[in-house]
């Protein structure tokens, strides 16, 4: 019992220090806690009020002078107004420019060459086709719905520039399977360089299809112009008429444009130096 009677008390201090001991660290915690919730929220707020407003109200000068910006850089892009308001460009992209890089490029070889100028040829050929007429039509889905759509307007054509416009006649097919095809062969005469007209065969009722004129080279125009000469010969409207085409000079543009405003050219490049080597490359002659 005097062992018991001793250290029961000295128990009891134990414990009441260790008490003392938690209730202070939890208080030191508690304190800290606070400390660290003012900090931050101090810094929220000033985070919050420091912030721009999200939208900022702008002037109606300030609104017309980015808009006046906007259609200078439009201008600027479309070096084609100059041509006529039938000229036009496909839209320009990074993946434009790489392939008419590569075609030019001497290196490349003719399996890369063929493969890209596919591919240019395939984007100038799907922009020709905006320019065809569409009619509305109605159909029904595979869930009994029905869908108002569009479809194109039927007696459309298309006709190559013998030799190297038939590298555009495949591309014309992947996207017009049971489009019919025409073609005219004009050769340059060895003694007076003047173009004539060798060979021309058409669907019997070309004056009343729209004509998609596929020649991918225009160094002069006076190829394209001799073509179109015999298109009109056999009743074909000059409005009716789509020229597609990869390369052109601005001196061909000058020319054809000016012999016939109304035809509707479309081009992926105007350029000052055409690859006049576009025919043999692709079809291994050179």
């Amino acid at each position: 019992m005097y062992v018991h009677a001793r250290s029961a008390p000295k128990h009891a201090t134990e414990q009441r220090r260790r008490h003392s001991a938690r209730v202070f660290h939890r208080t030191l915690y508690i304190s800290d806690f606070t400390l660290l919730t003012s900090a931050i929220m101090g810094t929220m707020s000033e985070v919050v009020t420091s912030r721009p407003p999200a939208f900022e109200k702008k002037s109606a000068s300030s609104q017309g002078e980015k808009h006046k910006s906007t259609c200078q850089d439009q201008q600027n892009s479309q070096p084609t107004e100059c041509f006529g308001p039938f000229f036009r460009l496909i839209p320009s992209s990074g993946q434009v420019k790489e392939l008419q890089t590569i075609i030019r490029d001497k290196n490349t070889s003719r399996s890369d060459f063929k493969f890209y100028a596919d591919r240019l040829i395939r984007l100038v050929v799907e922009e020709g086709l905006n320019q065809l007429p569409y009619s509305d039509c109605t159909i029904t889905t595979p869930t009994g719905c029905q869908y108002k759509g569009l479809q194109f307007v039927k007696g459309n054509c298309g006709v190559s520039i013998v030799r190297s416009g038939e590298a555009m006649e495949q591309g014309l097919r992947s996207c017009c399977r049971s489009i019919r095809l025409g073609k005219i062969l004009v050769e340059s005469d060895l003694d007076t360089h003047e173009a004539k007209v060798v060979y021309a065969k058409f669907p019997e009722d070309i004056s009343q299809r729209k004509v998609l004129l596929m020649y991918p080279i225009m160094s002069s125009g006076n190829t394209v112009i001799k073509a179109v000469n015999v298109l009109q010969e056999h009743a074909v409207e000059e409005e009716n008429i789509i020229l597609l085409n990869l390369f052109s000079t601005p001196a061909a543009a000058r020319t054809i444009t000016s012999a016939f405003p109304k035809m509707n050219i479309l081009t992926s490049e105007v350029h000052p130096v055409a690859p006049n080597h576009f025919g043999q490359k692709y079809f291994g002659t050179d």
